[in-house]
């Protein structure tokens, strides 16, 4: 059963508040309970999390800019040749 919760928030708060709600199509009150449940869930749920900060040297906007930086180390191996089919003769009995 849903309880109702009344918060008061400043106005830099409610305004950060309703553009994300919006961006994603969800009601104040949806964005929310997202945020709620997912600062509240258990860390050993976000085995990405337990991965964060392990490897040295990376540049300091790489969650930003993954796409990008994956594309400029992404080495594609070269496409194999297409066999060319060659049509056999028909069976003659």
């Amino acid at each position: 059963m849903a309880r109702p919760l009344q918060v008061y928030l400043d106005e830099a708060d409610l305004e950060r508040l309703e553009r994300w709600a919006r961006a994603r199509g969800w009601t104040k009150s949806q964005a929310v309970r997202v945020a709620v449940r997912a600062l509240t869930r258990p860390r050993q749920d976000e085995p990405l999390l337990h991965a964060s900060g392990m490897i040295d040297g990376l540049p300091p906007d790489v969650s930003e800019q993954v796409d990008r930086y994956l594309e400029e180390t992404f080495v594609a191996e070269k496409a194999s040749p297409y066999r060319v089919r060659r049509r056999r003769p028909p069976v003659r009995r």
